[in-house]
This record gives structure tokens, C-alpha cells and sequence, in this order.
């Protein structure tokens, strides 16, 4: 848990947090630099290429602050593609998308310096337009190798998988003429895993397409690396990244989102009201799991909490929920050293990732202004939401 709020800790004491509006997002300058360091460290001692996935963390303002640290950008589309090449224009932009459409694929070529391909016949269908236009082509394998348990919605390796080319469909799918366009592969099997769940999956890819290998020039290792977080074994992480530079003679790449921005944001929130049912004590926020913190439901997860426990060892138990009429929209269970009162300000933590990325307006809420957290206790707000960010994405402006 200090882990987590070592960041907030003394701006919460100053009472500067007072005068937010919330439900606010609050991102933490002084926590993406020290990731970003933690990167840059790999890079030197491996000579490897990291990326950032924004997928999982997109707020632009701070890429000038990252760019000292990486190697370019990652994007899931054409829309992501562009905002790397805007806002990161002096380093690498690379793309995967499960499909590629026909009316994006020429404007992508403008943005994208590497195109990953899910399946042999989007490489057949694409890549000999992306090659003449100077990119770098990659094809997503899919090495069967699951390392994950209980994440099945994150798991590129469940069966059934609609991610990455499997050994036996290349075997059958693959032409001399869809190869020789290959200048790289792809695989990403990992979710918040350590080192050791790589380790496992680069032997995999190697018995599965070990024979492939030194015929690339490079190997994309995908994301889910955890590299930042405390316990992270990053000696291991570097030893399977020269593993596989000597073995291959390729160029390797890491695409991390979550290790990037791993506990370098805040949602501040306030109580609205209290409520009992069936003995137990309901707090209802101005923020909401559906809306704000999505991955509350999906993962599942229970957030960590400033000041608050997931156990029962404070004396004062409530259930945390949001204003809108999902029953499901609940953010956990929790206990506190006092009991709660409405207009009392809570604090989640590890919110700059999958949050303002993801969230959405269900039920008319209003999407949480974004602010900056400057290394001086200071904050900027980078942005706000009003009544016309929901209107308008529903029908035509007026």
C-alpha cells in the first residue's frame, strides 16, 4: 500500500487536495519519471527497444516527460497511431490490430513505422502496399502457452484464441511469398505477470518457432511485463531479452502499457450518501466502477484505498458504490479506522491506467476532469468534461 500512495501522501496533508472537483483523475509527474527511469535502465543494459501501449495509458501531456525514458509508441489502430506520430513525433510508432480495415489502411501508412498483422491473410492482403511504403512488417503468433489464472478475458492464449497465428494454421496458411515480406514476429501472451511467465513463454516460442527466428530481424516480446512494479524480478526480464538478441540476432521489443504508468495516478471522490441493507453499510460515491474504473468489473479487481483495507482488520466495514442504476456498479469492500460521512473525500489508487482510456458516460455521468500533479505538490488541470462531451458523442452538434 505505500507502494502505491508514497506519492499522495503529502499532498493530501496539505489540504491542496481540498479544492478539487471531483470525481477527479490525478496523475503523478513525479511517478511516471521514476518508471520511466526503470525502463530506460533496461534499455541500456539489453540494448532492447520499449514501447508504450496506449492502450493502457494515453494522456499525451505527459509523452514529452516519457520520451526521454522509451523508444516510441504502440498502438492498437489508426486513431492511436496518429496520436504516437503527434505527440511522440521523433520516436518509433508501432501498430497491431486484430483486423485492418480498408478505409484506414492508407492513412495508417502516414503514422505507423512498424504494421503487425494478426492472421497470414491480412499479410497477404496488406503487406506487400505496407512494404513498398518503407514500413516494417511483423506477424502476431500465438505460442499456446497460457500463464495466466482466472483472467480468461486476458489470456491472448486461451483456446479459441482470436489473437496471433498458431504453428499449425502457419504450417498450413503460410506462402514464400507471404514470408518474404516478414521482417519481424509478435507475441503477447502476458497480463500484470513477472518475469517468470516470460521465461516460460520464450521457450514456447522457440518450440514452436524456433526454426522461424533467425530469419527475422526482430522479435516483438508484446506487453504484460510488470517491470516496474517493486517485486519485479528484472535481472530475469533482461536475461531472456539477450537471450533471444544472441540466439536470433534480432532486435527485440517490449510494449508495456500498465508498467509505464503503474501507480501514477489517483481518482479522488466523495461520498454522496450512506445507505443500509441487510446490515450492510453502503456508501454511494460521485464516481462509478462502470464509468470511471472499468476494469473494477471486468478483471475483476478491489482498488486499493487511501487510508482504508480490503480485510476486516479496521473496525468500520462499508461497501463502496456508484450513483447509477447498475446494481453490479460496485467498487468493493472495505474498512475504515472511522466511519464515513457524506462529503468525506476518498482517494483510489493505480488509476492512471485503463481509466481515462476506457471510461464512458453511461447513465448521462459525467467523465472525472484530469489533473497533473506537478513534482512540486502542485497541480494543473489538463482538462475538464461537461454536458456537451455527452451530448455530442450521442448525435448530431448543434
Amino acid at each position: 500500500m505505500d507502494e502505491i500512495f508514497d506519492g499522495i501522501t503529502s499532498f493530501l496533508g496539505s489540504g491542496k487536495a481540498d479544492g478539487l472537483k471531483t470525481p477527479c483523475y490525478v496523475i503523478d509527474e513525479k511517478k511516471l519519471e521514476a518508471n520511466g527511469e526503470v525502463l530506460a535502465s533496461v534499455i541500456s543494459h539489453t540494448g532492447c527497444s520499449i514501447l508504450l501501449a496506449q492502450k493502457a495509458f494515453s494522456n499525451y501531456d505527459f509523452y514529452p516527460l516519457l520520451e526521454k525514458h522509451i523508444s516510441g509508441t504502440e498502438a492498437s489502430g489508426l486513431f492511436e497511431a496518429r496520436l504516437g506520430k503527434e505527440e511522440m513525433p521523433s520516436k518509433e510508432v508501432h501498430v497491431f490490430c486484430g483486423a485492418y480495415r480498408d478505409d484506414e489502411f492508407d492513412e495508417l501508412l502516414n503514422y505507423a513505422d512498424h504494421i503487425v498483422f494478426n492472421s497470414i491473410n491480412q499479410l497477404k492482403k496488406f503487406g506487400g502496399l505496407a512494404k513498398q511504403s518503407g514500413k516494417s512488417i511483423g506477424l502476431r503468433i500465438n505460442p499456446e502457452c497460457s500463464t495466466q489464472e482466472g483472467h480468461e478475458i486476458y489470456d491472448p492464449c486461451a483456446k479459441g484464441s482470436r489473437l496471433g497465428v498458431t504453428r499449425s494454421v502457419w504450417d498450413k496458411e503460410m506462402t514464400d511469398e507471404a514470408f518474404a515480406l516478414l521482417d519481424g514476429l509478435h507475441f503477447h501472451t502476458l497480463c500484470e505477470q513477472d518475469s517468470d511467465a516470460l521465461e516460460i513463454t520464450l521457450k514456447a516460442v522457440e518450440e514452436k518457432f524456433g526454426d522461424v527466428l533467425p530469419k527475422m530481424k526482430w522479435l516483438n516480446m508484446g506487453g504484460g511485463h510488470h517491470i516496474t512494479k517493486a517485486d519485479y524480478d528484472v535481472a530475469r526480464l533482461e536475461k531472456c531479452i539477450i537471450y533471444a538478441k544472441e540466439k536470433w540476432d534480432v532486435q527485440v521489443y517490449l510494449e508495456p502499457g500498465e508498467a509505464v504508468a503503474i501507480n501514477a495516478g489517483y481518482l479522488f471522490t466523495r461520498v454522496l450518501d450512506v445507505v443500509e441493507n441487510s446490515g450492510v453499510k453502503i456508501a454511494i460515491l460521485d464516481s462509478s466502477a462502470a464509468c470511471h474504473m472499468p476494469d473494477v468489473i471486468e478483471m475483476p479487481y478491489t482498488p486499493p484505498l487511501y487510508g482504508a483495507s480490503k480485510d476486516s482488520s479496521k473496525p468500520y466495514a462499508y461497501r463502496l458504490g456508484g450513483p447509477t442504476c447498475l446494481s453490479g456498479d460496485v467498487i468493493g469492500d472495505y474498512t475504515f479506522d472511522r466511519e464515513l460521512s457524506i462529503g468525506d473525500m476518498l482517494v483510489f489508487g493505480d488509476m492512471a491506467i485503463y481509466t481515462t482510456c476506457k471510461n464512458n458516460t453511461f447513465n448521462g455521468m459525467p467523465l472525472p476532469d484530469i489533473y497533473r500533479l506537478k513534482e512540486d505538490g502542485t497541480t494543473e488541470k489538463l482538462t475538464d468534461f461537461g454536458y456537451g462531451d455527452f451530448k455530442h458523442r450521442l448525435g448530431k452538434a448543434k
